[in-house]
């Protein structure tokens, strides 16, 4: 990708689903928890201070990208006098307490694996406070990359066979055997799988690495470049005397970051699609890929048609299936 598409920051990719420099890693029990729910454990007290209300609106804060109100993370709060036994498992776990020192961390794979375990341990409760505003976004990060991980580790159980994506694209994605390929052209693929009330789908296909030519407005010029390919390979519903096709929903912009995809520079948009002459909408994400050694853009998209279902969730799928992008040799 040249010079006009600004690559934004990349992201702090903390810890390791493993932990190399634990000698006990293959005597640890598998972590467990569902998705997106984090283990805090402090005192009572401090759970009801404002350290505890600082914790809910940092993990309780909204996804961007979404047309339900749906919170990054699920909080189950307990005392340290029950975290014992299988509870120290949870794959992802806070740790809070007052100690003689301030200080914050991450460690891996501490009573089980993968897992990990964020503390924070301060003076006072506005110690703890300060150290959590200053390391909530890493504890997040650390959280959202083990679930991932997690997520696509469960993806191997029944892995789909289809070779479209690496006869046309020369990739390779883990994708789930319920993923079907839908619809394949010389240069657009579409996979879908079925969900309650919709369909999660994902799309591939790919652009000149010079396409973009709008340093000004690099929103602007990703959503023109997405609508031009959606608009022609994803049609709306047959409704007499209209045209119906999939657009970016353009009243609220969608949310762009720098991210990196399987080690490749990439471009993250996250937005809401809908269809031009037709009620009918749903939330997406897309990766710009800057695949230098093929002198392209390679964009792979999941998008979410699922109405009055949360989508957090399966946003979230689609979004472990891309990243697990291999370029063939």
């Amino acid at each position: 990708m040249k010079k006009t598409l600004v690559i934004l920051a990349v992201l702090l990719s903390l810890g390791s689903c493993k932990n190399t420099t634990n000698p006990d890693y293959t005597f640890l029990p598998k972590s467990i928890g569902p998705i997106h729910s984090v283990l805090v454990v402090m005192e009572d007290a401090l759970w009801n201070s404002a350290l505890g209300d600082s914790i809910r609106s940092s993990f309780y804060a909204p996804i961007k990208g979404l047309s339900l109100v749906e919170s990054r993370l699920q909080i189950q709060h307990i005392p340290p006098s029950i975290f014992t036994g299988t509870i120290k498992q949870n794959r992802t776990v806070l740790f809070a307490e007052i100690d003689s020192l301030s200080q914050a961390y991450m460690r891996p794979d501490v009573y089980a694996a993968p897992q990990q375990v964020a503390v924070i341990k301060g003076r006072t409760t506005e110690e703890l406070i300060y150290s959590f505003i200053d390391h909530s976004e890493e504890f997040i990060e650390a959280f959202r990359e083990i679930e991932l991980a997690e997520t696509q580790e469960r993806f191997k159980r029944s892995l789909s066979k289809d070779k479209s994506l690496e006869e046309l694209f020369g990739v390779r994605l883990n994708m789930p055997s319920i993923y079907q390929l839908g619809k394949k052209t010389d240069d657009f693929l579409w996979f879908d799988r079925p969900v309650p009330k919709g369909t999660l789908n994902i799309i591939a296909y790919e652009l000149p690495s010079g396409v973009f030519t709008k340093p000004n407005d690099l929103v602007g010029d990703l959503i023109f470049k997405r609508d031009a390919v959606v608009s022609e390979n994803i049609p709306g519903p047959d409704i007499p005397g209209k045209t119906t096709y999939m657009l970016t929903e353009n009243i609220l912009r969608p949310y762009v970051k720098a991210v990196t995809v399987s080690g490749l520079p990439a471009v993250e948009m996250r937005g809401m699609w809908e269809m031009h002459n037709y009620a009918m909408a749903g939330p997406f994400v897309s990766y710009f890929i800057n695949d230098k050694k093929n002198d392209r853009i390679l964009v792979l998209e999941g998008f979410v048609f699922a109405p009055n279902e949360l989508k957090r969730n399966l946003l979230f799928e689609l979004e472990a299936i891309i990243k697990t992008l291999e370029i063939v040799e």
